[in-house]
């Protein structure tokens, strides 16, 4: 397993990255555990929908997404809000998601991320399309496609990981191994050692990276993405970590796993190191996290505010946002909702 940075803060390589981008890094994982928290909060006030948390996987979403240039495509699931919000997904339009609302969905101009994909797995195949579409288009542009270990036992794993070995495609696959696919764990739902080694049947090179090291998450997804970039095919990085909350906020996790597994992960936590790195190197003190930490949480506000404040989409305009040009099936569906409200088109 690859890991830079262990627990304790203490460097087992040298760091990929200077001081001065690691505080950016560390700012934007408190950033993210901020945004968790407070989704978290409000849709238990009824103000969200169903959310799915994602603590204690902040290195391994924004130490991969650090590593991507700006126009890159990213193809995501629902529990990753922060390497979304890295690769330009506002904090809007990710509540906005959360709240049913149509909006949501439409990243803006310039944005290479697709909305947060609910069905598990579908969404791989999509970024091996759209990596190859860059290829075919002369463009070093790649595509990076998040996913749970849970995914890696849908049948959309293996044809997007079989079309991306035989064409080469530029994806960066990034499974999150945060050990339970809802309540089975991951030893449950695979024979084979890592979901790593999954890798060479399809003739690709696999790596299993401590998914808590942000270090370890930047280096091993730039080496990926290189790969990718240079024509030289696809990776799949197993990211080892845990969530710390709930698979959903529906969710009672204390019914399928031990207290005492949680709280050995918590030593791990993520931010925990980087805080023990930087300090080590003199580049942390409280004053400056607090500070972080409070402007973090006054913008995720201003986001919940914004959010709320819209005035509600009316019913016929969520199919305006799904092709060009509407299909005749959807025009139908359109007049006939139109007429069911007592409306004519």
């Amino acid at each position: 397993m690859l890991q830079i940075l262990t627990p304790d803060g203490e460097l087992l390589a040298d760091a990929p990255m200077d001081v001065e981008l690691t505080r950016r890094l560390f700012e934007a994982m408190v950033a993210a555990r901020q945004y968790d928290r407070k989704a978290t909060s409000i849709q238990k006030q009824g103000r969200l929908a169903t959310y799915a948390p994602f603590e204690g996987q902040e290195a391994a979403q924004i130490g991969s997404a650090a590593a991507l240039r700006p126009d890159d495509w990213m193809v995501p699931t629902y529990r990753d809000a922060a390497a979304m919000w890295m690769q330009g997904y506002p904090w809007t339009l990710l509540l906005l998601t959360r709240m049913g609302d149509e909006r949501g969905g439409s990243p803006p101009d310039g944005v290479g991320v697709l909305p947060p994909s609910i069905t598990v797995g579908a969404h791989m195949v999509h970024a091996v399309g759209l990596a190859w579409a860059a290829r075919l288009q002369g463009s070093d542009r790649i595509a990076i496609t998040y996913f749970g270990d849970g995914a890696t036992s849908e049948g959309d794993f293996h044809e997007a990981m079989n079309f991306a070995g035989v064409f080469r495609t530029g994806t960066v696959f990034v499974c999150q191994n945060n050990q339970y696919a809802i309540s089975l764990s991951r030893r449950q739902q695979t024979a084979s050692e890592t979901i790593a080694e999954k890798a060479d049947g399809y003739g690709v090179p696999g790596v299993l990276v401590d998914g808590n090291d942000l270090f370890a998450m930047y280096q091993a997804t730039s080496e990926a993405v290189a790969r990718a970039r240079e024509g030289r095919g696809a990776t799949l990085i197993e990211a080892l970590t845990y969530r710390l909350g709930p698979h959903t906020t529906s969710d009672d996790p204390s019914r399928y796993r031990d207290a005492a597994e949680v709280e050995a992960w918590r030593l791990k936590d993520p931010l925990d190191r980087v805080r023990k790195y930087l300090t080590a190197e003199g580049a942390w003190d409280e004053e400056w996290e607090t500070r972080v930490t409070t402007e973090a949480h006054d913008e995720i506000d201003r986001a919940v505010a914004e959010a709320e404040a819209l005035a509600a989409l009316a019913p016929e305009e969520i199919f305006g946002a799904m092709y060009a040009e509407p299909t005749p099936e959807l025009i139908e569906q359109k007049r006939w909702l139109l007429e069911s409200r007592g409306n004519r088109p």
